[in-house]
C-alpha cells in the first residue's frame, strides 16, 4: 500500500513537471495568449530596432548589433536570419531602419540603413539587398557618407507604392547641431531618393537628396495617403510629430517644438513648419510611428500609433478627418514592457511592437484594444 502511494505521488509529480515545461515552451515560442488581446510573440531579442511586414504575412526585423530576422507571426519562430558583419554598433548606432520594395515578393529587394567604420570615421549608409534562395545577397550601396555617432542617427525608411517608387530616409544630427540647417549636408534631414539611389528630378534642391531639413533626431516615419508624418526627439521636452513637406525647414537647433518667444523671428524668416503635436515640457522619447485605419480596433481608426522609449508607452494620436491635425491623445501599455522602439500595423489590423531594453527584448502582438 505504501509502495503504491509513493508510486502515485511520483507519477503525479512527473506529470506536473511535464505540464510546467510544456507551458514554458509554449510561452517562449509565442503561442500563449495573455489578457487584453496581447501576446508575447517572441522574446530573447537584443535591441530590435525596426519591424516591417511583407505581403506574404511574415515579419522582418532588424537588431541594432547587425542581425536581420524573418519571423513567422503565427508561431513567433525565426525562419531566417542574416548578420551584416560590417555593422558597428556604437551607443545608439548600428543596424537601424529597414523597408521592403513594394514588389518585394517578386524582386526580393530589401533596404536597410546601418552605421559602420569608414576611412572617414563613423558613417551611415543606405544599402539594398536581394532576398533569394533563402539568402540576402548582392548588396548595393545607394547612399553613403551620412555622419554617425553614438546618438542621434535617425533612421527610418519609407518606400512609396507607386509606378516609380521613392525612398524616404530620416537622419539625425549625429550630435552636431551645425548640420541640420545646412542643406548641402545629409544630417538632420528627411532624404528622398529613387529606388536605385539616384536623385529625383523634382526634389526641392537640384541634385540633392534633401527633402526637408532642420531635424534633430527623427525616428518614426509613415506615409498615410499623401501625407508623410515623422516623429522626432526633442532636447529637453518638445518631442514632436511633424507633417513633412517638400523643402520645408523644421527649425532645429534654433526652434524647439512650436514657434514661441525668441524663436518667432527665426520661424518667420525661415518659413519654419511647426509640429502638429508636441510633448511640451515632458520628454517621452518618441520613436516608431505607423498609421491605423482598420475595423479590428475601431477606437483606433484614423490614428497615428507611436511608441515611446523614456515614457515606455504606446500612444494613440487621433487624427482629424483631413488628417492634418491631432484631436486627441490616449496612452496604452504604460510601463508594462519597458522601452518601446517600433510599431507596425498589419493589413488585418493587428499591431506589432518591439521593446528596446537590451535584456530579453520582446516582440509583442496586439489583436484587441489593450
Amino acid at each position: 500500500m505504501i509502495i503504491a502511494r509513493h508510486l502515485y505521488i511520483t507519477i503525479l509529480a512527473a506529470t506536473f513537471s511535464l505540464s510546467v515545461l510544456a507551458c514554458r515552451d509554449k510561452t517562449t515560442h509565442g503561442a500563449a495568449s495573455t489578457q487584453k488581446g496581447i501576446r508575447i510573440l517572441k522574446d530573447g531579442l537584443t535591441f530590435p530596432w525596426d519591424i516591417t511586414l511583407s505581403k506574404d504575412g511574415y515579419l522582418w526585423m532588424t537588431e541594432r548589433e547587425g542581425k536581420i530576422l524573418r519571423i513567422d507571426p503565427s508561431t513567433g519562430k525565426t525562419v531566417f536570419s542574416f548578420t551584416i558583419n560590417e555593422v558597428e554598433s556604437r551607443g545608439e548606432g548600428g543596424l537601424l531602419g529597414m523597408a521592403l520594395h513594394p514588389h518585394f515578393l517578386n524582386n526580393g529587394l530589401l533596404y536597410v540603413v546601418y552605421d559602420y567604420n569608414s576611412n572617414d570615421g563613423y558613417r551611415e549608409k543606405l544599402v539594398c539587398y536581394t532576398y533569394t534562395g533563402n539568402a540576402l545577397v548582392k548588396p548595393i550601396v545607394l547612399l553613403d557618407g551620412v555622419h554617425a555617432a553614438g546618438i542621434h542617427n535617425g533612421s527610418r525608411l519609407w518606400i512609396t507604392d507607386e509606378a516609380s517608387p521613392k525612398i524616404f530616409m530620416s537622419t539625425g544630427d549625429a550630435s552636431n547641431q551645425s548640420l541640420p540647417q545646412q542643406t548641402n549636408t545629409l544630417n538632420g534631414k528627411i532624404l528622398r531618393v529613387n529606388i536605385d539611389g539616384t536623385i529625383p528630378s523634382d526634389n526641392p534642391f537640384p541634385n540633392n537628396p534633401v527633402w526637408s531639413f532642420g531635424h534633430r533626431n527623427p525616428q518614426g516615419l509613415v506615409l498615410a495617403g499623401n501625407i508623410l508624418y515623422a516623429s522626432e526627439h526633442g532636447p529637453n521636452g518638445e518631442d514632436e510629430v511633424n507633417i513633412i513637406e517638400k523643402g520645408r525647414n523644421y527649425g532645429w537647433p534654433n526652434v524647439e517644438g512650436p514657434c514661441n518667444g525668441d524663436e518667432i523671428a527665426f520661424c518667420k524668416a525661415n518659413n519654419v513648419k511647426e509640429p502638429i503635436w508636441s510633448s511640451g515640457d515632458n520628454t517621452i522619447a518618441v520613436c516608431g510611428l505607423d498609421y491605423y485605419n482598420n475595423d479590428r480596433i475601431t477606437a483606433w481608426k484614423n490614428s497615428l500609433l507611436m511608441v515611446t522609449l523614456k515614457n515606455s508607452s504606446l500612444r494613440q494620436l487621433k487624427l482629424s478627418s483631413d488628417r492634418r491635425t491631432i484631436t486627441d491623445v490616449k496612452t496604452f501599455l504604460k510601463d508594462d514592457y519597458g522601452r518601446l522602439r517600433d510599431v507596425c500595423v498589419s493589413p488585418d489590423g493587428k499591431v506589432y511592437i518591439c521593446t528596446s531594453n537590451g535584456d530579453n527584448d520582446k516582440l509583442i502582438e496586439i489583436s484587441n484594444l489593450p
